[in-house]
């Protein structure tokens, strides 16, 4: 019988139990995994990450000024989408990406509250070294190479920092909600391009808002901060941790409690099969 390939009939869309079986896995392998390699793939998330951050201050600097806010907008959000992808397609460790997905084995009675805390714990604080350093790197290079200018980088700030507590975290949900559902759509994309798409589509709104990203936006904080933009180290701090608090809500809440519950709706939690040969060693 000839293959759905030769006959060119296109695949089944995945269902969502087959989708959230896809996550388990993932999400379990993560749990699972050493804490060394959790915390290298973490720093190398948060570098990752960083490459959209220094795209948008490059785009500041050569653009001489856009012609209006949308323009400057709509060129932001399509740069900042880069590290989103890399990232994601990597598979590294970004603690809004992928390891927002450990709360999926929790839910489902796989996995422990103090499992979930060790993942986020060593992926976030791997995270924000991966973005302290290139953000110093930025501070370095991107002037000497005229590339990312400190006028950039305060451009990039007025956007995140004089914002109320309740406002941070409203912009920090949706964040949070938009990777936690790319990564979600990622799960059911059948090819590379089509999952590239996929996250350009969804994480170039957190670029169009802008709306708050705990390590993207930590990197380009800090990049003011070493550029010399007067951004304090309490200013830095209110961004950091009421983006965290919203991140991890939009993440948790609207994208993995919702999903989970769509994905058992027709039957019990224990009823997803996860085959432990498919976790293999990390």
């Amino acid at each position: 019988m000839a293959s759905k390939e030769e006959t060119g009939t296109p695949e089944p869309t995945l269902g969502v139990r087959q989708i959230l079986q896809r996550e388990l896995v993932i999400a379990l392998k993560q749990i699972r995994r050493p804490a060394s390699g959790l915390f290298i793939a973490g720093v190398a998330a948060g570098i990752n990450v960083s490459v959209g951050a220094l795209l948008m201050g490059m785009a500041v600097t050569f653009s001489g000024g856009f012609s209006s806010p949308l323009i400057q907008r709509f060129v932001l959000a399509n740069v900042a989408t880069v590290g989103f992808i890399v990232v994601i397609i990597g598979q590294t460790e970004l603690f809004t990406a992928h390891v927002m997905l450990g709360v999926l084995p929790v839910i489902d009675r796989r996995a422990s509250l103090g499992d979930l805390g060790r993942l986020w714990g060593i992926v976030y604080v791997a995270n924000l070294l991966g973005c302290t350093g290139f953000a110093g790197f930025i501070a370095i290079a991107g002037p000497a190479l005229g590339i990312f200018t400190p006028a950039a980088a305060n451009t990039l700030v007025s956007a995140l920092l004089p914002l109320s507590w309740w406002a941070i975290v409203l912009s920090g949900i949706i964040a949070g909600w938009l990777m936690g559902l790319a990564t979600w759509l990622v799960a059911a994309g059948r090819d590379t391009a089509g999952q590239v798409l996929l996250i350009w589509m969804i994480t170039g709104i957190i670029g169009f808002g802008p709306f708050h990203h705990a390590l993207l936006g930590t990197t380009e904080v800090l990049s003011a901060m070493f550029l010399g933009q007067g951004i304090t180290l309490g200013e830095f701090g209110h961004f950091l941790v009421w983006t965290t608090i919203g991140n991890a809500v939009g993440g948790t809440v609207f994208v993995a409690l919702l999903n989970y519950g769509q994905a058992i709706k027709a039957g019990d939690p224990g009823d997803i099969e996860v085959d432990p040969e498919s976790l293999g060693k990390s």
